[in-house]
């Protein structure tokens, strides 16, 4: 039995640390930090996707995993595959209350059946082993039982092909009579009436080949088994405190049933793997709801993107945002319409403060979600897909770093050139500028310059005047040059606009908006002061 929610032919990569959470392990999690790379920790820290991570989740730890794991690994999917995730979420939206209960019963199957799948694991007797897999599968089958109930009862308001085939796949494999015929067998292998058991000696008349048979004999009725004289049957007992007899049958019983406990504690696993393939699947749409109530509540909007093959430098939308500050500020925040189609470089500059690393964030976080076949913090959104998204941030000085931020910042550049390919996409915010202007424009172009040559989509915040002229003067074909707005006054509207770099980014703005302001509110010397002054005292005061 297979999910296929995720993708069109096959299952969801799930990896043993990620089995292990589910199991409840408390080391699972650290497994799982250890598992992601130096660019994935980037890309987590400079986008803030934590933030996002929790949104999805909604508290539940699992569910975090799960969002990171499916979103930070959606660089890998093709267009076939983000549409046909689009098509199951557009699905899970119209039909979230049958979502939540199908990740209801996986959830119910995998916490009911926790303590038993570590008996399982755990002991080596065959028979322990087998009680323990039927007590599994006994649980399991009323789970399969819901499923196929939920299926049966709203597959008619499905559309997508992956659910349409999971409820047609659960209403034809597990009928009634299937699901009988397995609870029959369960019983059965709980031998209550005993082992029938076949063997053969060997050359050391020792016994091999220990089969298990099913016996053919019918069970007489109450009447016959008390008035009947059928055959009797031949039977032996072992003596009191015969220890050596005790271990003897022990051991042959342990012979006979080691196949079949082996074989039942195999299907246990199989239908287990299910539940958690299905948890998982479904867990991610629950995390894509769950996200997407939260931005309706607050007001903020989201749409279904439109995938373009690698390559096609198609990227447009219409009222982006940063999802992750709408999320931290619970309302929404200003939107950004851009047309970057036919560019490699979209270069953003202008002033301080007025939103160009949220707006660089926007769009990294947008790739992402886009990628993972989610919808989009946006009114319209057009991109085409990038096999990789790399962030490239200033850094805070680190008492840990062992060399300058310049060379820290060259070092990660250096990582990254190793990684990247044609196609991909990565996002600068400032980057080179820990040295002086002329250093850093010249680090930066060249930087620049390399990348578009491989076909690297590249998006660059930067304060670097001398940079910035020059790349507009030579890509100016290929690049399109955005500039934060600033009115007249100095306010800042958090909206890019088109237009060439400037010589300054406004700081004399922020000097004014600080210390004009500090200046113009009286303080609490200045009212001391005044009110000695006004009591007739001599004060010196000097205030500029």
């Amino acid at each position: 039995m297979n999910a296929h929610l995720l993708f069109p032919h096959r299952d969801f990569d799930q990896d043993e640390s990620l089995r292990s959470m589910m199991c409840g392990y408390r080391d699972a999690r650290q497994a799982l930090e250890h598992q992601l790379s130096k660019h994935e920790r980037a890309l987590i820290q400079d986008l803030e996707l934590n933030v996002l991570f929790d949104s999805m989740a909604n508290g539940d730890e699992f569910l975090f995993e799960v969002a990171r794991k499916v979103i930070l690994a959606g660089s890998s999917n093709d267009v076939e595959t983000v549409r046909y995730r689009q098509q199951v979420l557009k699905d899970c939206l119209n039909n979230a209350e049958v979502l939540r209960s199908l990740y209801s019963v996986t959830v119910e199957a995998i916490e009911e059946t926790r303590k038993m799948q570590w008996s399982v694991s755990n002991y080596e007797h065959p028979a322990s082993v087998l009680y323990c897999a039927i007590e599994i599968l006994e649980v399991l089958s009323g789970k399969l039982r819901k499923l196929r109930l939920i299926g049966e009862e709203h597959a008619v308001r499905f559309e997508s092909k992956a659910f349409r085939a999971l409820f047609t796949m659960l209403q034809q494999e597990l009928s009634d009579e299937y699901l009988a015929t397995i609870e029959g067998h369960l019983e059965e292998v709980k031998f209550r009436k005993g082992i029938l058991l076949s063997a053969e000696l060997d050359s050391h008349n020792e016994g091999e080949n220990y089969t298990l048979r099913r016996s053919t004999k019918e069970e007489p009725g109450w009447l016959k088994r008390i008035f009947g004289k059928g055959q009797r049957d031949f039977t032996f007992y072992i003596a009191d405190g015969d220890q050596a007899g005790a271990e003897f049958l022990g051991d042959v019983r342990r012979r006979g049933i080691g196949r079949a406990s082996m074989a039942i504690a195999q299907a246990s696993e199989h239908v287990l793997d299910f539940f958690r393939m299905l948890r998982t699947e479904v867990g991610f749409y629950q995390c894509c709801l769950n996200l997407y109530d939260r931005l309706v509540a607050q007001g903020s909007k989201a749409c279904v993107p439109e995938p373009i093959n690698a390559g096609k430098r198609k990227h447009q939308f219409c009222g982006l945002y940063d999802v992750c500050l709408a999320l931290q500020r619970s309302h929404c925040v200003v939107a950004n319409t851009v047309n970057a189609d036919a560019k490699d470089f979209v270069l953003v500059t202008g002033a301080n403060q007025g939103g160009k690393s949220t707006f660089l964030r926007s769009i990294g976080v947008a790739q992402l979600m886009m990628q993972a076949g989610m919808f989009v913090a946006a009114e319209a959104f057009e991109a085409e897909l990038c096999p990789a998204v790399f962030t490239h941030y200033k850094r805070e000085e680190d008492a840990a770093m062992k060399s300058g931020k310049l060379d820290e910042e060259l070092a990660r550049m250096s990582d990254i050139a190793e990684r990247i390919a044609p196609n991909a996409m990565i996002l600068f915010n400032e980057s080179f500028a820990a040295t002086n202007e002329r250093e850093g424009s010249e680090i930066a172009r060249q930087v620049v310059s390399a990348l578009l040559e491989k076909r690297i989509k590249i998006f660059y915040v930067t304060h670097l005047y001398t940079f910035a002229h020059r790349c507009w003067e030579r890509f100016r074909e290929q690049a399109l040059c955005l500039r934060a707005e600033r009115d007249a006054d100095g306010k800042r509207t958090f909206r890019m606009i088109e237009g060439e770099p400037l010589e300054t980014s406004f700081g004399e703005d922020l000097y004014r908006q600080v210390f004009e302001t500090a200046r113009s509110e009286p303080s609490e010397e200045r009212e001391r002061a005044a009110l000695v002054q006004r009591s007739g005292r001599h004060v010196v005061t000097n205030f500029k």
